[in-house]
């Protein structure tokens, strides 16, 4: 399992961070992705959503803890890869501080070549358009 972490700090209010990185209904800021779908049939061990990148290729992922504006995590999983997401907010005094850990499992062995770089590259731009996001 290969594992990412990326901590980023906003000038923005903590709750205005936390409103963007968990409505995944509003993706739109987001440049990597064409779409998000909440399917109506799914697991049933908590809500969940399917991220399509800007090829089409679907992600599930699935909420499994959000305690609003401290910690959000979720499981992921792909026909490449499974895995499970933490994304820890904190504000100090104006600024909020959030640190993104991904940890991956890949399912091809040849994969694990370029994981590591693949999830760096995923988390630097998540961190652009978030920032982009917020006015930053």
């Amino acid at each position: 399992m290969r594992k990412s972490t990326i901590t980023a700090t906003f000038d923005s209010d903590i709750q205005k961070v936390w409103d963007v990185v968990t409505d995944y209904r509003n993706y739109a800021w987001r440049s990597d992705l064409s779409k998000i779908s909440i399917p109506l049939n799914g697991p049933s061990n908590g809500p969940y959503f399917i991220e399509r990148d800007k090829k089409g290729f679907p992600t599930l992922f699935t909420v499994t803890l959000e305690i609003p504006c401290e910690r959000y995590e979720f499981d992921i999983s792909n026909d490449n890869l499974s895995g499970h997401w933490v994304g820890l907010f904190s504000q100090s005094g104006s600024k909020t501080q959030v640190i993104f850990t991904e940890k991956i499992k890949v399912r091809n062995p040849i994969m694990n070549l370029f994981v590591g770089s693949y999830l760096k590259k995923q988390q630097a731009t998540y961190i652009a358009d978030l920032r982009k996001a917020l006015g930053e």
